[in-house]
């Protein structure tokens, strides 16, 4: 089998479990492949840990690091305490064994509680895969970071943090339809703990790292070009560097679909290089207006899905809410399927990109919390 089959095989496995998350699955696996970071945004109970755990397990031959940081956590924490023997001896040695020098995948919790005492370290961990502290200086194992946060930072020193991840993900609850699946595939994982599951070596990643930097750009880079002037054009700030860094996504999508070659459609992956939420919009716009050009056979499931919403089909389902609302033997439960319901649309209604239907869809949506409110 294929090591990219492997990989696929590893990330269906996981879509399985965690329904309704194929995006950032597909983003963390294109991460993996292209040896860059991923940075995931969403409240608490997103699955984000979990997600991250799942891929963790999937690597054979790799030791893994989690870890939920506050404001107080100190560098013996990430890095490992130093080493009592040697210090004896006057050398400050770090003993890295069990902590993040040492593994392969990394995950931090809400990244941006990062303090000065360890914020330098970590930039050049996950900048340079170089771990520095004192005279030591040790070259990382890890196959990528991945940060996560339910907040954006603020302060200039995070945002440096920030720009250390490569791939920016929204991980939100699921849509309400699709919770009965979440419900059945949650406790069909209860239930099977001691499954075999589908697994890819670390040294078969290493591989696949190094062939993803064969993988042929030229075919689009003219229009790669276009599209770096024309998201600086519109104020999403692109270095140069990250310029340089995000072809590593685009060869990782053909390397994904069996290509050596890329071709427009592996472009999907640069809807998620936001610096904020207002970007994500503009991001979708542009790259979906290129995307659809593509008349390949073989391209990224992503590429096919537009999360852009259709406002008609919203408006229907505004109308059948409000129907329902009026049935006055609705539940409890039955209620709070609706409410629930009526957030995700809200969320939904952000996307549409008709000012004029967004408007109205937002008015019958704050009509229909005024009725729920009368009521409670």
């Amino acid at each position: 089998m294929k090591s990219t089959d492997k990989l696929n095989g590893v990330l269906q496995h996981i879509k399985d479990v965690f329904v309704g998350k194929n995006e950032i699955i597909d983003l963390l696996g294109i991460g993996l492949l292209a040896k860059e970071n991923a940075f995931l945004l969403g409240p608490p109970g997103t699955a984000k840990s979990a997600l991250v755990r799942a891929l963790s397990n999937g690597i054979e031959g790799g030791k893994n690091f989690e870890y939920l940081l506050t404001r107080f956590t100190e560098p013996n924490e990430i890095f490992g305490p130093f080493d009592i023997r040697k210090l004896k001896e006057g050398e400050l040695i770090t003993n890295t064994e069990g902590m993040m020098p040492e593994a392969s995948m990394v995950f931090l919790d809400e990244i941006f509680n990062a303090n000065s005492a360890i914020l330098n370290s970590l930039l050049m961990a996950l900048n340079e895969k170089i771990f520095r502290r004192g005279k030591e200086t040790k070259k990382l194992p890890a196959l990528m970071f991945i940060g996560a946060s339910n907040v954006l930072p603020e302060d200039e020193a995070l945002n440096a943090l920030l720009d250390r991840f490569l791939i920016r993900v929204k991980c939100d609850y699921v849509d309400p339809d699709l919770l009965h699946e979440v419900l059945l595939a949650g406790w069909k994982i209860e239930s099977s703990q001691n499954l075999e599951t589908p697994k890819i070596t670390a040294a078969e990643i290493v591989e696949l790292q190094s062939l993803c930097r064969t993988v042929d750009l030229t075919g689009i880079r003219k229009q790669y070009v276009d599209i770096i002037h024309n998201l600086r054009n519109t104020g999403i700030k692109v270095s140069d560097r990250r310029a340089v860094k995000l072809q590593n996504l685009i060869a990782a999508s053909a390397l994904m679909c069996g290509r050596q070659e890329a071709v427009l459609s592996d472009f999907w992956v640069l809807k998620y290089i936001w610096d904020n939420e207002e970007q994500i919009e503009i991001l979708e716009g542009i790259i979906n207006h290129i995307i659809e050009k593509d008349d390949s056979d073989s391209q990224h499931p992503q590429a096919l899905f537009n999360k852009t919403p259709n406002p008609e089909e919203l408006m229907k389902e505004m109308q059948l809410l409000t129907q329902r609302w009026q049935d006055e033997s609705l539940s409890f439960e039955e209620q709070n399927v609706i409410k629930d319901k009526l957030r995700y649309l809200q969320s939904r209604c952000d996307w549409v990109r008709n000012n004029d239907q967004k408007q109205y869809i937002q008015k019958e949506i704050e009509a229909l919390w005024q009725k729920i409110l009368q009521t409670v």
